[in-house]
């Protein structure tokens, strides 16, 4: 009888260094549910999915993960070299899959050479079972359906990983987890780097998956359309939240309403008790302790007892605003709010050499005619000018990506021309290599002048870190805290084209929407290569469409043939 699948972790806390990320959680997830986990950035929520999966241990506390048909774990990167194949990336996430079916091949030699005693042969029975009930023997096709309805169809498994766009090793992870039909499924932002057409593929998936799904997501549709239930992960703790994604937002908007609304209870009250210690100390005052009664010859007569009326009321009230301090009722936490301006500089025209304030307004920053890079782009004309807004989009592999790093300089097409104005800064999609003994700060700081006490004064004026985090080693953050530091150094030098690829990827979703605002009062020029659903429909500007290294025609805001200006 095969064991019933199982994944409850109780009082379990994680640590990295001094930092205790998960504080005594406590989760129970039921059999075929599909769970969303949200949390700021750096809240524990991958963390969390690690100690699931097993790629992580707890400091202490009890995990039990029993999942009979497998467990499929998809990270948020791959942990291959750039050297490695697509089949190699494969054979990664079919692990189960492949030691099961060794299993098999050494069960099968042992019969073979003599052994085929009854517990042998039940034991074979008992893998190949196993291995059929996975999906073993229909992997290899699994593997190609995956691909194909996340937009990879035809895929070279001999092909290198470095050679792949960002995008397109996302999806092949992903698939690839996919395919080994795996009853518990852990997935670590799915359906960054996908399509619309992915999306739907993908949400229709996991809709129909007959196990269960714990997704770490901060894609807002995504836990509209999929998710039962939601645990929000915060200040090392977990909560859970029934009836889906609706059920946490209500849920969510009353715990907030009800800790605002005993906060300010709570400093009415602190605030009456203060006024009545002040107010009946000051009668208390003018009682006298003791009087001569005249012409009684009794001596001295005690007028009121201290220890009841006023005296009565003050100690009480002291009691009770020593109780009050000790026990603060405190405000809804305020988030971090991303409070920087995106500026620019005097840019010239690159077709007319201009400089200063004539050129600033409508200048143009960049200029690109028949620019080819072999396989991956092709642009008749390209024409970029202060304050334009342009939306990239297209599969991945059609070059977006390239088309960015063509207009940052640091990719040199193999045919065309390519002129620029004025400072261009990029906020690229893969993170750049750092020393992970770089604290936060130090990260931030990296090659430029003016002491650390003068950064720490600019990195915390941008709304992105506490000061609590700015000694963090940049080895111990999430992906997402790491793009804030990218985002920073961006964001804290004037340029005059702005390059954003995938700029909502491990981003909470407040942070996106604070991104939007401040990109909306940016002078500069903005080319944005993204695959949020929400920040495409909110997109002011023009659109320019990719496909096979090369721009499409379009609805009338898509620019056609490639030719911009």
């Amino acid at each position: 009888m095969r064991t019933p699948a199982q994944l409850t972790l109780t009082e379990i806390t994680k640590s990295y260094g001094t930092r205790v990320v998960l504080d005594r959680v406590s989760l129970t997830v039921r059999p075929g549910e599909r769970l969303g986990v949200v949390g700021d950035n750096g809240s524990g929520k991958s963390t969390l999915l690690k100690l699931m999966a097993g790629v992580e241990r707890p400091d202490n506390g009890e995990l039990v993960a029993v999942a009979p048909g497998g467990v499929g774990h998809l990270p948020q990167a791959l942990a291959l070299p750039p050297h490695a194949t697509v089949a190699d990336a494969a054979d990664l996430a079919l692990a189960d899959l492949r030691e099961l079916e060794a299993r098999i091949r050494s069960a099968e030699r042992a019969i073979a050479a003599g052994d085929g005693t009854r517990a042998g042969l039940d034991a074979y029975a008992d893998l190949l079972a196993e291995f059929e009930t996975r999906g073993g023997y229909e992997a290899g096709t699994a593997l190609d359906v995956a691909l194909h309805g996340l937009g990879l169809p035809a895929l070279d498994r001999g092909r290198p990983l470095g050679t792949l766009s960002g995008g397109e090793r996302a999806r092949l992870a992903l698939a690839a987890t996919l395919a080994s039909a795996p009853e518990l499924l852990l997935l670590d932002e799915p359906t960054n780097d996908l399509d619309d057409a992915a999306t739907a593929w993908l949400e229709q998936r996991l809709r129909a998956h007959r196990g269960t799904v714990v997704a770490v997501t901060h894609d807002r549709a995504f836990l509209e359309r999929v998710t039962t239930a939601v645990v929000e992960v915060a200040d090392g703790r977990v909560r859970r939240y029934g009836d889906g994604y609706a059920g946490y937002l209500t849920a969510k908007a009353a715990e907030r309403a009800a800790q605002a609304r005993a906060h300010e209870e709570w400093k009415a009250e602190l605030d009456r008790h203060a006024r009545l210690v002040t107010a009946n100390a000051g009668r208390l005052a003018v009682i006298p302790r003791k009087v001569d009664k005249a012409g009684m010859g009794t001596g001295a007569w005690r007028g009121r007892s201290r220890a009841h009326g006023a005296a009565g009321r003050v100690r009480q009230s002291r009691q009770r605003l020593r109780w009050l301090t000790g026990h603060p009722a405190p405000p809804p936490p305020e988030p971090l709010r991303f409070t920087a301006a995106f500026t620019t500089t005097v840019a010239s025209d690159p077709g007319t050499g201009r400089t200063g304030a004539s050129a600033a307004a409508g200048a143009v920053v960049a200029a690109l005619d028949g620019v080819e890079v072999a396989g991956r782009l092709r642009l008749d004309r390209l024409t970029l000018r202060a304050g334009d807004r342009l939306l990239v989009t297209g599969p991945n592999g059609a070059g977006k990506t390239t088309l960015l790093r063509v207009l940052a300089g640091e990719l040199r097409p193999d045919a065309g021309e390519v002129r620029r104005a004025g400072r261009a800064g990029f906020f690229r999609q893969d993170e750049p290599a750092r020393p992970g003994r770089l604290t936060v700060l130090r990260a931030y700081a990296d090659g430029r002048p003016g002491s650390l006490d003068e950064h720490a004064d600019a990195l915390l004026g941008l709304g992105l870190f506490r000061p609590s985090e700015l000694g963090l080693p940049v080895a111990e953050l999430s992906y997402g805290q790491r793009r804030r530091i990218d985002l920073a150094r961006l964001v804290s030098d004037p340029v005059d084209l702005l390059l954003l690829d995938e700029p909502s990827n491990h981003l909470a979703p407040l942070l996106v929407e604070q991104l939007e605002q401040a990109l909306a009062r940016y002078e500069g020029a903005l080319v944005v290569v993204t695959h949020d659903r929400r920040l495409r429909a909110a997109f002011a500007g023009a659109r320019l469409g990719l496909a096979g290294g090369a721009a499409v025609s379009g609805s009338p805001d898509v620019f056609s043939q490639g030719e911009i200006s």
